[in-house]
């Protein structure tokens, strides 16, 4: 299908997937080995993409200006939405609880999930968090790569790109440019795995129909219905009101005006590296953010602040939980929270990289692979969304920043401000 943009693809190969299962019924899981090659194919990229792309990302935080001051303050305020945006997800998944009574054929394995669950997160919702605080340092980094311990990785990864900082040159650079150099590999070939996403999608949703009928496409919609309000109130709410108070009276729907290409064309490509020109151009020319700012601020939330992303992947681990029928605890809850906070750093400003990082969550928490195919079919529109509220964020970050370092940002301001320079 050469010439036919990924999205549409995928789009085909769903339409054809739910013909082949509604038809076929069981005889369509035949074509269940395609997606099982492809979940496959996702779980083996998960290690290197997420090292290469943290350490490439904190190493980048050292270069110029270090963590100083400037370093700081951008580090912190996209910690800072990242969190809020997972936690509107949590809220609004647990009140909706979009995958709870959904019949989408995955009921078999509870029991047995369940048991392993309760293992792994035995005893009270405190000794719970803190055995994941514990779990997350690793007696030995490379066994934990082999086993897939992510929290272990992510851990050592942000701790390795920022001591690359510490030494001096030539060390410095050869070690940022290696893993530089690792990123930009698995990047290329996280790019070639995605191409066969079509062919992932075709058998996972023909097994998925196959088992459940078309009405399993309600309960997903209910659950992107979910993920939608979650970006809404995040673009609408959270980040106009950090943009105002801490942007000390910008005002949102100038920002909003001024952002407006960018904005589009991350909804268009699906992509905040792609879009970082258009960001940058948006921010210094309609915004008046100096580029000593927007250089260091944008092109590290093309790496590292992913708010849309963040939300998302806590929405989809619990609608996938819910799924299963699998109910998960406080300490659970917890869990998701924190590796939806650490994989947003490590995904990469790419299409369909969220749906990379549900891997690891959904290793973390104890879920089978086999969920990520429950979202497949609706995560194209999702990933335009939540891509333009990266964006979003990245452009509030540059100006509160901006303003937190005594630049006026007259355009921003409201009209009566404007001549007291917006001090």
């Amino acid at each position: 299908m050469r010439g036919i943009k990924l999205h549409w693809q995928i789009l085909i190969a769903l339409l054809l997937a739910v013909a082949a299962g509604a038809v076929l019924g069981e005889k369509a899981l035949l074509f269940q080995p395609l997606g099982t090659l492809f979940l496959k194919a996702l779980n083996m990229i998960i290690v290197p993409l997420v090292g290469t792309s943290i350490v490439t990302g904190i190493a980048k935080i050292g270069g110029g200006e270090g963590i100083g001051r400037l370093g700081l303050k951008t580090f912190f305020y996209y910690i800072t939405t990242s969190l809020f945006a997972i936690l509107v997800g949590l809220a609004l998944v647990n009140l909706i609880g979009p995958g709870r009574g959904a019949d989408l054929g995955l009921k078999a394995p509870t029991e047995e999930l369940a048991r392993a669950m309760q293992e792994h997160y035995s005893g009270s919702p405190w000794r719970t968090i803190l055995g994941v605080l514990t779990r997350m340092i690793p007696t030995n980094p490379f066994r934990a790569m082999v086993d897939g311990e992510m929290l272990q990785i992510i851990l050592f990864c942000l701790l390795f790109g920022y001591f690359i900082t510490q030494v001096p040159d030539p060390y410095r650079s050869r070690m940022a440019g290696l893993f530089e150099a690792g990123f930009q590999i698995m990047m290329k070939l996280t790019h070639f795995i995605i191409l066969f996403a079509p062919i992932g999608v075709f058998g996972l949703v023909a097994k998925m129909v196959a088992t459940s009928g078309v009405g399993v496409f309600r309960d997903l919609g209910l659950y992107a219905i979910t993920v939608l309000a979650g970006l809404l109130v995040h673009a609408c709410v959270t980040l106009p009101g950090l943009l105002f108070l801490a942007g000390r009276g910008v005002s949102p729907r100038k920002h909003l005006r001024a952002m407006a290409s960018a904005l589009l064309t991350a909804f268009s490509t699906s992509s905040s590296s792609a879009t970082l020109p258009l960001t940058m151009d948006s921010v210094e020319e309609n915004a008046g953010v100096s580029n000593r700012i927007s250089s260091f601020v944008l092109p590290l939330g093309a790496t590292i602040n992913m708010d849309g992303t963040a939300l998302y992947e806590c929405v989809a681990a619990m609608f996938i939980a819910q799924a299963y029928g699998v109910h998960l605890s406080f300490g659970q809850q917890f869990v998701v929270v924190i590796m939806a906070l650490l994989v947003s750093i490590g995904a990469a400003g790419i299409p369909m990289a969220g749906l990379v990082m549900m891997v690891v969550i959904l290793k973390a928490v104890g879920l089978p692979l086999e969920g990520v195919g429950l979202i497949l079919a609706v995560d194209r529109i999702l990933d335009m969304c939540r891509t333009t509220v990266n964006v979003w964020s990245d452009s509030c970050g540059a100006v509160i920043i901006a303003r937190s370092e005594g630049e006026p940002l007259t355009r921003l301001m409201p009209q009566g401000t404007r001549r007291r320079g917006g001090a």
